[in-house]
């Protein structure tokens, strides 16, 4: 079906490039933006998109989203001035790979289900790497925080099979590694020797999440904000009960924990 919005996006697109390039030719600071430069701040961008999609607040999303946008075209301004390639390039480069990706849909390979999807996208990007990166690993950045870094590599293993069979396997593998590190703790075991099962017990948890169909990375950061909140419920209340938590007990701060607690409910 056509989109009946669909010059009105390309025209909002070309409106974004044209803009890009009034930027760089005349405004100081981003005349002074290098790729470099550029880095850290579309890491924060991506978290606060990250973050507006775990609110829910569709808004902010919307907003984080055009500034990835932007980035991305900044990224492709900068390539140009370079003579390495333009957003055309980039844009063209991604709608290949995707074709070449989906050979259910612009092939004539069957996939009726998402396991044999990803199963087929691991094994064509194996084979496209050739001998330039053998590891099914291989593409896993470096750079990735580790929770998030354990999450794709368990993908990309199971993308070609290494796998477990059941979620009852991964929970016995889960307890197996809890029950090491209880092992090591309480026999006075080196620091190294203790972090590295807390390592295993953490990786055997992030596999048990994924066979609940579950993204550890989001069920902790929404456990984050949880304690956030419960914890500056404590602090206000206890402060307009004239109290400082400094020189509070544990009891009497966790009376107000459970306040809160049950005020969430």
């Amino acid at each position: 079906m056509k989109d009946p919005r669909r010059e009105e996006k390309l025209k909002a697109f070309d409106r974004l490039l044209s803009i890009m390039d009034d930027l760089r030719e005349q405004c100081p600071w981003d005349r002074k933006q290098t790729m470099e430069s550029l880095r850290h701040l579309t890491i924060e961008e991506t978290y606060e998109l990250a973050d507006a999609v775990l609110e829910g607040d569709l808004d902010e999303v919307k907003k984080e989203l055009g500034d990835l946008m932007l980035h991305n075209v900044f990224y492709a301004r900068i390539a140009s001035e370079k003579k390495a390639f333009d957003i055309a390039d980039v844009l063209n480069q991604v709608c290949e790979k995707l074709i070449v990706r989906h050979p259910h849909i612009y092939g004539d390979v069957k996939a009726d289900d998402e396991k044999t999807v990803k199963e087929n996208w691991e094994k064509i990007k194996l084979k496209e790497k050739g001998n330039k990166k053998r590891s099914v690993l291989g593409g896993v950045p470096k750079a990735l925080p580790a929770l998030v870094k354990a999450i794709r590599i368990q993908d990309k293993a199971r993308g070609v099979g290494f796998d477990w069979d059941e979620r009852e396997q991964v929970w016995e593998k889960v307890r197996e590694e809890m029950a090491e590190l209880h092992e090591e703790v309480e026999g006075g075991a080196p620091e190294e020797e203790i972090t590295s099962e807390l390592g295993d017990v953490l990786f055997s948890i992030v596999n048990y999440a994924r066979f609940l169909n579950i993204d550890p990375e989001e069920a902790l950061e929404r456990t984050n904000k949880k304690f956030i909140k419960r914890f500056n419920y404590l602090e206000s209340e206890a402060r307009k009960d004239g109290k400082n938590l400094g020189e509070m007990s544990l009891e009497e701060m966790d009376a107000y924990w459970e306040r809160s607690k049950a005020i969430a409910k």
